[in-house]
C-alpha cells in the first residue's frame, strides 16, 4: 500500500482526482474514491527555462491549493501517478508516495515464519 499525497489548485482538484480514482487509486476494502483534503497556500518561483502554469519568472507566486492524500496499492500505484502527472495542470507537479503497511500486513510480518 502507499500513501500519495499532492498538492492541486482548487479549480483543478476534481479532475485530478478522478483521473488518479479511474487509475485505481482511492481504494479502500469495498469503499472507492476515498481522500482526504486540506486547504492551504502554496509558493514555488518559476526559473528561467520554465513554463509556469501561472506567475512570472524569478518572481515568488503563491496560489490557493489543496493538499489531497489517498491511498493506492501497489499494483495501481504506477498508474495512479502517470494519472496524477499528466491531469495536473503544472508543469512539475509538487508529489509524494510513501509505501505504508496496514494493520494485517504488520501482523503477518510479526507472525513466526
Amino acid at each position: 500500500m502507499y500513501l500519495i499525497v499532492f498538492y492541486i489548485p482548487k479549480k483543478h482538484l476534481e479532475d485530478v482526482k478522478k483521473a488518479m480514482f479511474n487509475a485505481g487509486a482511492g481504494r479502500i476494502g469495498n469503499y472507492d474514491s476515498c481522500c482526504w483534503e486540506t486547504d492551504g497556500r502554496g509558493q514555488f518561483k518559476p526559473l528561467k527555462g520554465s513554463a509556469p502554469f501561472q506567475g512570472a519568472i524569478d518572481r515568488i507566486e503563491h496560489v490557493d491549493e489543496v493538499k489531497v492524500e489517498m491511498v493506492c496499492d501497489k499494483k495501481n500505484v504506477v498508474a495512479a501517478l502517470k494519472a496524477l502527472v499528466s491531469a495536473h495542470p503544472y508543469e512539475s507537479p509538487a508529489y509524494h508516495a510513501v509505501e505504508v503497511m496496514t494493520l494485517e500486513e504488520l501482523e503477518y510480518h510479526d507472525k513466526p515464519q
